[in-house]
């Protein structure tokens, strides 16, 4: 798609984060079944409900701008992707692997708010202010599933830590232990 004015940027950008919400249905799945925190497995289940609600969103604009929602590829969701897998394939004791999923998770939640930020404000500046409210209630959503991936970490980096702190305790002190 040739890019000549804001309208066909605001389409190209709707089409980006179109994408990049069908990535993540199929990622947060995975991400829910990797968490060993309940409180986090649930987050990710009721982030997928929401996930699919922004996607409908999505097709509501597509719709009323009688355009269609596939063509474009989001290569920037598709790497914060492939990395979160990478951290999902990781060895890793059960409260930190937590916090590493928390934080692929924040930067897929910043990578959307970034997007959705600049949708809705394409779609004010064009004057499509029904476009506009819906991007505002996603955008809106995203930001409130960072701050409970923030309330969520803080809780599971701590722990996190304190189970770190313990595998060196015991390290060193089978260290110390004299060799019989």
């Amino acid at each position: 798609m040739k890019i000549n004015s804001l309208h066909d940027l605001y389409v190209d950008e709707l089409r980006d984060l179109y994408d990049a919400e069908t990535q993540l249905i199929k990622a947060l799945p995975k991400m829910a079944e990797a968490s060993t925190s309940e409180e986090l497995r649930e987050g990710f289940e009721e982030h997928l409900e929401q996930t699919h609600g922004h996607a409908q969103r999505l097709e509501q604009i597509f719709e009323r701008l009688s355009e269609k929602p596939k063509g474009k590829k989001c290569k920037g969701m598709e790497g914060i992707v492939k990395e979160g897998n990478e951290v999902l394939d990781e060895d890793m004791q059960e409260d930190t692997k937590d916090a590493a999923i928390i934080g692929a998770a924040q930067r897929v939640e910043h990578y959307e708010i970034a997007g959705y930020g600049t949708a809705r404000t394409h779609a004010d500046l064009l004057g499509l202010d029904d476009d506009a409210r819906l991007l505002e209630q996603t955008l809106a959503e995203e930001k409130e599933t960072d701050q409970k991936l923030n309330q969520l970490a803080e809780n599971i980096n701590v722990q996190a830590e304190q189970g770190a702190d313990e595998t060196t305790r015991r390290r060193s002190a089978m260290r110390r232990k004299p060799a019989a």
